[in-house]
């Protein structure tokens, strides 16, 4: 196979070129290595053959491997050069004189040489192996999103195939729904595409595309979909027994994950205990004379944080995020696209400035009606972007730390904040926590309260509006009575849009601003399942049914996980607790004793062994490192109990806070 060579711009590149041979020498045609790595680069979807692909990674492989062995050799001589001195003794033999001479002159040449193959060795393994593990990495990656959303889209086609269309019809629309449905329409854009461009018949594409997934439970759900299409079976009745079959299999890989999170926790527990196991040998060998200063600082410092972040990485290796931003993009009759809703959108207008000065002025107004009602109601700006106040709080944050220390307030050395740990650790880390912390946890648990006033009633909203449907009523029609008879905002919200279509609205393009006003994941694959339906019938009464289906059983899964994860929570918070009451009794019963003792030594004259073993304990120190620790410790739990709860770093804000608080509370009274 020849490579195409774009200026290096395109597939294939100088440096790629160069290292083509080296693959064709190293990897056989039939090679099962290249062809799981073609297989994953499918699955990833990479744009790149994969003899362009691992010719890149040789090149990339050998790079690496000439810096490390540069770097290796280098060391080899540094090192040989100030520790070997004396020939080595091999196997404790005794060598003749002819035998020494030569190993002596050959001990440190080979020892450079050695040290340098290793590295080198070690960078290229580095290099290509980084390099083949992307598309791994990335095939997973879309592997668990597939899974997740393969539910909701089996639930949106079979709503589709209820609502009159033919097979190709919902091919084609589920492949469009890309913003809903991320990587499964993607999937079957795949399937759409080669239909239209290759002459392909859709059964064929179908049957490639099972064999490229990376999911194993889409590939068998297009094989026998392709099974049914084949014998001409009854398509409505196969998608509604795979929705059936989706909601359970999601309930019970939910429950799998919870079961391996309920491990976690314990694994968290035992592994908590480890740096305050260690601080303890480490305070006993300080008080023996043996100093353990470095030994300590690393401790708190870095393995405290260290098996934090470990434990964080290891449970979202296991827990799936809410897949998709939770907008819906779509276009208008002329063509411009419609609003997202997000974050200094100006809407319509956006679509159509630039190209005549009169869209130039009523964007550059809407942009000043927006500034206007910002500053006007910016504690709403904030609730809907809670990240953006620290905009506006780390600024007075580092004017008050900047003011602290020049009146000579705030410790600027470690001797100072030994000195004075719990003022120096409150000045230097509690304030900024309380001053950007506490506002960004209010308008977070604010926003996210907010949103759940839309999800908790949206399961029985769902089933009135079947209901009210199931009656003869349009989609609008029933929209205007289950407002009428409900409360609450998503009541408020749908009398709203029917104002809004009242006015000139398409029913639509209300559904889809509503969406976009709250941009909830589940809300938007429901919203998008309802609008696609309706443009056939207003008489949707079964796809209504099928959302407040597929609402019950999402509603099911948040309830179980809450349940199951409130007891991972409280492990973990009581692991802290613990760990806090340890600490403080040993800052008690134990360094102040010390101190005590050594105090009573000096004023005697130091005559017994006592003084010299509580000598060695510098108790300022050891207060010190005790007091971050367990800070430290408190912030890192904090995030783990959100995270485990409810799969978002900025849920733990609020137990970051926290438990902090505490921990300074009983260091301020000790």
């Amino acid at each position: 196979m020849s490579l195409q060579t774009r200026g290096g711009t395109g597939e294939g590149g100088t440096v790629t070129d160069a290292f083509y041979p080296l693959y064709q020498r190293l990897f056989g045609e039939n090679s099962d290595f290249v062809g799981t790595i073609e297989d994953k680069l499918a699955e990833s979807r990479m744009a790149a053959t994969v003899e362009i692909y691992l010719s890149r990674a040789l090149a990339v492989g050998t790079l690496a491997g000439v810096l490390l062995w540069i770097l290796g050799t280098g060391t080899g001589w540094l090192l040989a050069n100030l520790f070997i001195q004396d020939a080595p003794i091999l196997l404790g033999l005794p060598m003749p004189d002819w035998l020494l001479s030569i190993v002596n002159a050959l001990k440190i040449p080979m020892f450079i040489l050695i040290t340098g193959l290793v590295f080198g060795s070690i960078g290229f393994g580095l290099g290509f192996g980084s390099m083949v593990a992307v598309p791994y990495l990335r095939s997973d990656a879309r592997k668990r999103e597939i899974n997740v959303l393969l539910s909701d889209s089996v639930s949106f086609m079979y709503a589709l195939s209820v609502g009159g269309l033919n097979q190709l019809e919902i091919l084609q629309a589920i492949a469009k729904a890309d913003d809903t449905y991320g990587e499964v329409s993607k999937e079957f854009q795949s399937i759409v595409l080669e239909t239209d461009y290759f002459d392909t018949d859709y059964r064929t594409a179908i049957r490639n595309q099972a064999l490229q997934t990376p999911s194993d439970e889409l590939s068998q759900f297009l094989t026998d979909m392709l099974s049914i299409i084949n014998s001409g079976g009854d398509m409505e009745q196969f998608l509604e027994d795979q929705k059936d079959k989706q909601m359970r299999t999601s309930k019970q890989e939910e429950e799998l994950v919870l079961e391996t999170l309920e491990l976690f926790g314990e694994m968290f527990m035992t592994l908590s205990l480890f740096p305050l196991l260690l601080i303890i040998i480490l305070v006993i060998m300080s008080m023996l004379g043996e100093a353990q200063t470095t030994l300590l600082y690393g401790t708190v410092y870095g393995l405290i944080p260290l098996i934090g972040a470990g434990f964080l990485v290891l449970v979202s290796t296991v827990v799936q995020d809410e897949v998709g931003d939770g907008y819906l993009r779509g276009d208008d009759a002329a063509g411009a696209e419609v609003s997202s809703g997000e974050m200094f959108d100006l809407g319509l207008v956006e679509g159509y400035a630039g190209s005549w000065n009169v869209f130039d002025r009523i964007k550059s107004r809407e942009g000043t009606y927006e500034t206007m009602q910002l500053l006007k109601r910016p504690h709403l700006f904030f609730r809907d972007n809670p990240l953006t106040i620290l905009a506006v709080t780390l600024l007075p944050t580092a004017v008050i730390l900047f003011f602290l220390v020049q009146a000579g307030v705030a410790p600027t050395s470690i001797d100072g904040l030994k000195n004075s740990p719990v003022r120096g650790t409150f000045i230097w880390f509690y304030l900024p926590l309380y001053l950007n912390g506490l506002p960004l946890t209010v308008f977070y648990e604010w926003n996210v309260r907010s949103r759940g006033g839309i999800t908790n009633d949206l399961s029985d909203i769902l089933r009135k509006l079947s209901s009210a449907n199931d009656t003869g009523m349009t989609l609008l029609e029933s929209l205007r009575v289950v407002a009428d008879t409900s409360s609450g905002k998503l009541a408020e919200e749908f009398d709203e849009m029917h104002a809004k279509v009242n006015y000139g609205t398409s029913l639509q393009t209300a559904l889809r601003e509503f969406n976009n006003k709250y941009h909830i994941p589940r809300v938007a694959r429901t919203v998008k399942l309802i609008s696609k339906a309706q443009e056939a019938s207003s008489q949707i009464t079964q796809v209504l049914s099928t959302a407040a289906q597929a609402s019950e059983n999402q509603d099911d899964i948040e309830r179980d996980r809450k349940s199951r994860t409130r007891m991972q929570v409280v492990i973990i918070i009581m692991t802290y607790i613990t760990l806090l009451g340890v600490m403080a009794i040993l800052k008690v019963k134990f360094l102040d004793v010390m101190a005590g003792l050594s105090q009573q030594a000096s004023g005697g004259g130091g005559g017994g062994g006592g003084g010299a073993f509580g000598g060695n304990v510098d108790i300022d120190l050891l207060t010190m490192l005790f007091f971050h620790a367990v800070t430290l410790q408190a912030i890192i739990s904090g995030f783990i109990a959100g995270y485990v709860r409810d799969v978002s770093l900025l849920a733990g804000m609020k137990f970051a806070v926290i438990l902090p608080s505490v921990a300074l509370l009983v260091f301020i009274f000790i």
